[in-house]
Order: structure tokens, then C-alpha cells, then sequence
């Protein structure tokens, strides 16, 4: 039997990277997709090295043609794909009277449109208890104003990700946010590789209680 695959959309050096290497610990296959190719093959060379099965293509993902057939690709090489990762999102330092509407909108193009690019693409190569995964932001309901796009991007890819979840179910595929509630730091509780441990977690949650949206820390590690 072959193994899982997991394919990360934004498979950057932070959460992506930690996830990539979180889930090639379980055993999965790894497929990458970023926009940075020097980074991205150091990523995929780096995840090799370690013994895991890794594949990548160098795009930018708010290339609608572009992603979907990478995504189909690493799908037919497969023959199936078991958890995408949703990863990318734009920062713009930009409070809400000097954004401007278009670079609100580049913003949303890249941190939640190519959410139904991936899914779309994935969909004929996703098996019952394929899951996708998201990256949140506590930005969703607690926006920093100097940065205005960003909680709009995260409040449009949870509200995104509810209704993929609420599609895809009935045929055994169940989608999550991970709302990370706090600046992703090296060496802190939201060091990109326990954020990896929690985003394993969450696609590994009982499918009978399935939470579509999964804080992190948790409130009990918050207050402790």
C-alpha cells in the first residue's frame, strides 16, 4: 500500500516547513508548492535528506492555471491525496485609510482564492478521510488595524473553510482551521514546530466529533 500524501500549499521556512516535516514523521509523501524556488528546493533537498519522499513545484499560487496543475500532477503521480495544507497569506502594513481597495483584493487573492483552486483540483484524488487543513489567525476576530488586509483575509478563509467542510463531508472528507492566537516565534509555545504539532493534531481529531475550527493554544494552555 502506498503511502499518504500530503500536499502544502505555502510550504514556506516557518509553518510549512514544520508541517512538511511533522507529517513526514508519520509517514506521509510530501508534496510542495511555493512561490520562492531557491527556498522551496532547499526545503525539498532538506525533507529528502531526512528520508522523507518529497516532490515540489516552484509557482505563484494565485496563478489559477498554474496551481491547478501542479496540484493535479502531484495528484495523478500519486494516484491520491490525503491532507492539503493551506498556508499562504500577504501582510500588507497598511491601516484602513491608506489601503487601497485593490491591494485589499491582492491580499485576498492570495491568502484565501487559491483555497478553491487547491480543493477543486484535489477534489478527484481526495478518499474518504482525506482531510484539508488551514492556517488561522487570531487576526480573524481580533484584527491589528496597522495591518488591515491580513484579518480580512483570515475571517474570509475560516468562513471559506466552514463551507468546504460542509461540501466535502458527506462523501468522508472533513476540513479544519487552526487559529493560531499569537506571533509565531521560535522558541516560544508558537514555535512553527509545535503550531505543526497542532495541525497534526487537528487533521488526526475524531471524525465523530470533528471541530472545524481548532484554537491554538488551547484555552486551558493560554491560561496555564
Amino acid at each position: 500500500m502506498s503511502n499518504p500524501v500530503l500536499l502544502v500549499v505555502g510550504a514556506g521556512p516557518g509553518v510549512g516547513a514544520s508541517v512538511a516535516r511533522r507529517f513526514g514523521r508519520e509517514g506521509y509523501d510530501v508534496a510542495l508548492v511555493s512561490r520562492s524556488a531557491d527556498r522551496l528546493t532547499a526545503l525539498g533537498e532538506a525533507l529528502q535528506a531526512e528520508g522523507v519522499t518529497t516532490g515540489w513545484s516552484a509557482l505563484d499560487v494565485t496563478d489559477e492555471d498554474a496551481l491547478r496543475a501542479a496540484v493535479e500532477r502531484f495528484g495523478a503521480h500519486a494516484g491520491h491525496l490525503d491532507v492539503l495544507h493551506f498556508n499562504p497569506s500577504a501582510f500588507t502594513h497598511k491601516d484602513p485609510l491608506s489601503l487601497s481597495p485593490d491591494e485589499l483584493l491582492a491580499d485576498v487573492r492570495l491568502g484565501v482564492a487559491p483555497l478553491l483552486t487547491l480543493v477543486q483540483a484535489a477534489r478527484p484524488f481526495l478518499r474518504s478521510g482525506g482531510r484539508v487543513v488551514a492556517t488561522g489567525s487570531m487576526a480573524a476576530d481580533r484584527p491589528w488595524h496597522e495591518a488591515a488586509s491580513l484579518g480580512v483575509q483570515k475571517a474570509g478563509l475560516r468562513n471559506l473553510m466552514r463551507s468546504v467542510d460542509a461540501t466535502l463531508r458527506d462523501e468522508g472528507v472533513r476540513a479544519v482551521t487552526l487559529t493560531v492566537n499569537g506571533t509565531l516565534e521560535r522558541g516560544t509555545v508558537f514555535d512553527p514546530d509545535r503550531v505543526a504539532d497542532a495541525t497534526y493534531a487537528a487533521v488526526t481529531q475524531d471524525a465523530g466529533d470533528w471541530r472545524v475550527e481548532v484554537p491554538y493554544p488551547a484555552r486551558a494552555d493560554r491560561e496555564g
